[in-house]
């Protein structure tokens, strides 16, 4: 059976998931600028950013998902809590800009023919 989690080891990985969930909606609201702006090419760059930046969290927590299913107990703080929140609602948050990147796109595109 494996060991508990330390409390270093818990508070490594929720930074990990407050940090990368959080570049990755700076990110993903960066790229609804770069949208909005007609920079498309742009707004897609800064969503794939934030698609690693996902990544990396999404290994933060695999991580203590792997240690729990191997019989590791992590203690759930309310730092803990807090950075799973961060980032579903990061995850959220990319998937609608992407959505609306989407969007402008189409209205851009629209509104050339349109001219």
């Amino acid at each position: 059976m494996a060991e508990n989690q330390t409390e270093e080891q818990t508070l490594q990985a929720a930074m990990g998931l407050i940090a990368n969930g959080g570049n990755a909606k700076s990110l993903a609201f960066e790229a609804i600028r770069q949208a909005k702006k007609g920079d498309i090419k742009g707004a897609r760059a800064k969503l794939k950013e934030a698609d690693a930046s996902l990544n990396e969290a999404h290994n933060s927590q695999t991580a203590m998902l792997t240690q729990e299913a191997q019989g590791g107990h992590t203690n759930v703080t309310l730092l803990v809590v807090h950075s799973q929140d961060h980032l579903m609602n990061a995850i959220t948050f990319r998937d609608l800009a992407g959505e609306m990147v989407d969007l402008y796109e189409k209205l851009y595109e629209a509104n050339s023919l349109a001219k």
